[in-house]
């Protein structure tokens, strides 16, 4: 019962010092979002075949709105699959917050973005021209109304918003701490960071898994194994490249074709592990 308490206190301790940091982060990324994200959406409209180098760029912003737009615009066939692709691969969605709120080094954080960047970048760049050469990445002149399915985007003010976010965050952190510092009291510590690291297959299949998650838990959790130095970076990104935040579930909401909907799900599931598998050997 004692070592229960305990574990509540650590979690507790540990995950109320990251209030003011994921409020500040929160605030800043819904003032960037509602100062751009229409501009940012017509330059993906405009990009034609460098969509997945802007699509690229506007998911590594971690605001899951983006994926959400990003997959209304690909159902509607006015971006790429490599477009789609790539934002997914460099979406984010919570990691940021919880790295800057630990005060991870920034040059830690810099290098899990670029490399995210670059896998999204390139993996977009690749499924397009390869769709082009099969003459099957024709695009429709039209697009859906992109708020209607945008469950993410706040129309409350950007302070009311911060503080939503920054509470339900919370909640998943302190769940989700809680849960660790239980499984790695029992386990130990050491036991599962010599596990993870000596898996160089299994780390990125199973982080792929959690990242199929499709909400922001999954980046939750993915991360704070990273911050516990329970898993490795390139497991890390492994995971954060599969997880899409919920554009996979709007994706199947909207996209009628079942069957294509699989497809790229299994997709993003393969570029996700086979990189992280990859960087497991060349780190």
């Amino acid at each position: 019962m004692n070592v229960f308490f305990e574990i509540i206190e650590h979690t507790l301790l540990d995950s109320i010092k990251l209030i003011p940091f994921l409020f500040l982060t929160y605030l800043l990324m819904e003032y960037i979002e509602h100062k751009t994200s229409n501009k940012v959406r017509q330059t993906i409209l405009k990009s034609g075949k460098l969509g997945p180098l802007f699509g690229g760029l506007v998911g590594i912003v971690p605001q899951c709105g983006f994926s959400v737009s990003a997959t209304n615009l690909y159902a509607a066939r006015v971006i790429s699959l490599g477009t789609l692709i790539a934002v997914y691969l460099t979406t984010s969605d919570e990691m940021l917050p919880i790295l800057v709120s630990e005060k991870i080094a920034i040059t830690t954080i810099l290098t899990i973005l670029g490399i995210k960047l670059i896998i999204g970048v390139l993996a977009g760049f690749v499924i397009d021209f390869v769709l082009r050469k099969l003459n099957k990445n024709k695009l429709e002149e039209k697009i859906v109304d992109i708020c209607e399915h945008e469950h993410c985007h706040c129309e409350e003010g950007i302070i009311k918003s911060s503080i939503k976010h920054t509470l339900s965050i919370f909640v998943y952190i302190v769940i989700i701490t809680f849960i660790l510092n239980s499984v790695i009291h029992l386990i130990g510590e050491e036991t599962l960071a010599h596990f993870a690291s000596k898996n160089i297959i299994l780390g990125p299949v199973v982080a792929g898994v959690i990242g199929l998650i499709p909400n922001c838990a999954s980046s939750v959790i993915l991360t704070q194994l990273f911050v516990e130095n329970v898993i490795s970076m390139p497991i890390l990104i492994s995971g954060l490249c599969v997880n899409a935040g919920v554009g996979l579930l709007v994706l199947f909401r909207i996209n009628k074709n079942l069957k294509e909907n699989l497809k790229i799900t299994g997709l993003l599931y393969a570029i996700g592990v086979i990189s992280g598998i990859l960087l497991e050997i060349i780190i």
